[in-house]
């Protein structure tokens, strides 16, 4: 199956793993070696080809080696067969095989694929990704000595999986709509051919990590990877259309180097070094970029009560981003809104190439009906997937929608494995699953020099909105940005229903140097000024429902009219415009710097005498409002404000503007 690889089984020669390690099991491991060496020779020759796939296991434990293995897929020979002796949903026991931690078998006559998850004495507790509808003690358990993986090539972008890499589409021509259980096919396609440019030549040495050419995948460079443990100067190597299996070069210790590899789920990929986040994801979401924003290579959450626009806001992030690759993993999410996702993203236009948006992402789409245990695959198959275009060079975002439900499955889970509960009933470890996979997000520099990241954005759903639960606080742990979704505004229609009085990041001071070289010098003065006058707001309207707002003075009565041509023109984003869907930084600034300058004229006005009244009549204020559905042009803003001063110096009867503009500063430097 595509979904199954040879993982790395690292062998200690200390006393403590000694002992832990069964001498029936070393011979057992070994044996399957044996056979898996034997079976790739016997499979090479009956069929004339001969798939080698190599992972790599990096083991962060003290006192321990990384050791790499190279094993033949079509060869995989089981470590051995037990029996089921115990079933309770996705969760079963097999007695009669020596299986680590997360070694995968099959269970049953139709082959259902699972995880060992535990291991006391003789039991093994086995975690199904299928459905165990069926099964009964005595069924076969059949033992792999490897881990989850997934398959790593050309022909990923595009493509529609499942939480185990198992290509959507495909099984539907073999199955229909409804999947058939232990259906299989493999992740990319086997047989195409793929025109290879090599990038090294004769005589270069090449280490794990380097980049030996590449193919064209939709308007993405795909970069050929040498997997880790096969070292060696090239021998042979040469241009020419190739399959994802067949070698493309040969090295001068005999290794042969293909298009495809595999690597363990739950292993994070090496790298060379983290690098600190100083460049913005830009989303094209006014609220995120202004307020609150996110750096290439962090990790933000979005948590929110049902309706408040987690899973558009996430749509939003996938279609606008500046990322280079988009993975997009729908964890237990309902069918109907995966589905919008599968026919709305290939008729959507990405901006920076003009081709379909589906070209450069891939979805992973684990629905709510599928088996709770695969809730967790998928979420280490989508990082795992974006960990592998990161080494590449590439900016990754990675949409997780929702971890909630995938915490969710692990109570579920936990319960059934009468684990001691936590609180709310999730298990102990919970903050520290989250804290694995947050952690995946980096910039790093790869270790063959590139520099890519992999930016992760999950969506949280708290039952009620209540973000004091168990899920919500552990991920404020481990994310440096909280876009916070409240229901009252979704309820007002107030899109994205970001509350910028709950929300926050602290990315500011890390990307202040860029907003001044890149858009504005002013940019975080705009920032600060914009979001001073919303504070002020929140603090006005307490009175206002004691007092009325006509009781306020006229500079607080203006500081609510702002607050509310700032709140809907600038704040506010209608997603299924043509103009207002997205928005450069640019238009950012000129929209905040025209608001304020607006802000400025009132007060000034005020001053005067006039009337708050008065200032809400002027055409400005509703062309100000308006002018996000203007398109990206800098002539608009700068006649606005014009138009500005020219009313309100008709309203004050005063000599002279303020003299101030809306148009950006850039920095020399």
């Amino acid at each position: 199956m595509a979904t199954l690889a040879a993982s790395s089984k690292e062998k200690s020669t200390g006393t403590k793993d000694a002992a832990a390690t069964p001498a029936s099991r070393k011979k057992l491991v070994q044996t399957a070696a044996t056979a898996s060496v034997a079976g790739a020779s016997a499979s090479a020759s009956a069929t004339g080809k001969k798939t080698t796939m190599a992972t790599s296991q990096l083991n962060t434990t003290r006192n321990s080696t990384v050791r790499v293995e190279s094993v033949t897929v079509e060869s995989r020979t089981a470590a051995g067969n037990g029996t089921l002796v115990r079933i309770a949903g996705p969760v079963v026991v097999a007695i009669g095989i020596v299986p680590a931690m997360y070694d995968l078998v099959r269970v049953g006559d139709q082959g259902l694929l699972g995880e060992v998850i535990q291991v006391r004495g003789d039991r093994a507790t086995i975690q199904v990704y299928e459905d165990t509808t069926g099964l009964r003690p005595g069924d076969q358990v059949v033992h792999y000595a490897e881990s989850l993986s997934v398959e790593l090539g050309p022909g990923l972008l595009g493509s529609i999986y499942d939480g185990i890499q198992r290509p959507l589409p495909l099984l539907e021509e073999q199955s229909g709509a409804f999947l058939a259980r232990g259906a299989t096919a493999p992740a990319i396609d086997q047989e195409k051919k793929w025109a290879f440019t090599p990038s090294a030549t004769v005589g270069t040495l090449v280490k794990a990590g380097h980049s030996i050419g590449f193919v064209t995948e939709g308007h993405t460079k795909h970069h050929i990877l040498v997997p880790p443990g096969k070292d060696g100067v090239i021998k042979q190597i040469s241009a020419g259309q190739y399959n994802v299996h067949e070698p493309v070069a040969t090295l001068d210790n005999g290794i042969t180097l293909q298009m495809a590899n595999r690597w363990p789920v739950r292993v994070p990929r090496p790298t060379g070094r983290k690098l600190p986040p100083k460049t913005p994801l830009t989303t094209g979401q006014r609220v995120i970029d202004a307020l609150f924003p996110l750096s290439k290579g962090g990790a933000a959450a979005i948590p929110g009560p049902f309706g408040a626009g987690k899973t558009v806001n996430q749509q939003q992030l996938a279609k606008w981003s500046d990322a280079d690759i988009i993975v997009y993993i729908g964890c237990g999410e309902r069918g109907n809104e995966m589905t919008e996702i599968l026919t709305e993203f290939p008729h959507l236009t990405d901006p920076k190439t003009g081709t379909p948006l589906m070209d450069r992402t891939v979805l992973i789409a684990n629905t709510s009906n599928m088996p709770v245990a695969a809730r967790e695959a998928s979420i280490y198959t989508g990082v795992t997937i974006a960990e592998y275009y990161r080494d590449m060079g590439y900016d990754v975002a990675l949409m997780a929608d929702s971890t909630s439900r995938w915490a969710e499955a692990m109570r579920e889970i936990g319960s059934r494995l009468e684990e001691m509960p936590g609180e709310e009933g999730f298990p102990a470890y919970l903050a520290t699953r989250l804290s694995q996979f947050y952690e995946r997000a980096a910039r790093v520099e790869t270790v063959s020099g590139l520099k890519g990241s992999v930016t992760v954005i999950g969506a949280v759903s708290p039952p009620g909105g209540d973000f004091s639960e168990p899920v919500t606080q552990n991920t404020l742990r481990v994310t440096k940005a909280f876009w916070a979704l409240d229901a009252k505004l979704s309820q007002r229609r107030h899109y994205p229903a970001i509350n910028w009085l709950t929300s926050y990041s602290l990315y500011h001071d890390t990307l202040a140097v860029w907003y001044v070289q890149n858009v504005a010098e002013d940019w975080q003065e705009c920032v600060r000024g914009l979001t001073t006058i919303l504070q002020e707001e929140e603090k006005l309207l307490e009175i206002v429902q004691l007092v009325g707002n006509d009781a306020l003075p006229e500079r607080q009565q203006t500081t609510l009219m702002v607050a509310r041509i700032m709140r809907e023109g600038f704040l506010q984003q209608n997603a299924f415009h043509e103009v207002d869907s997205t928005c450069s930084l640019q238009k950012c600034y000129r929209l905040m710097k025209a608001m304020l300058y607006f802000n400025k004229l009132s007060v000034r006005a005020v001053d005067q005498g006039a009337r708050t009244s008065a200032i809400g009549k002027l055409a400005c204020r509703e062309q100000l409002i308006l002018a996000k559905y203007e398109k990206e042009d800098e002539t608009f803003i700068a006649n606005l404000t014009k138009q500005m001063d020219a009313e309100f110096l008709s309203l004050t009867k005063t000599n002279a503007p303020l003299g101030s503009s809306a148009t950006p500063t850039r920095s020399t430097s």
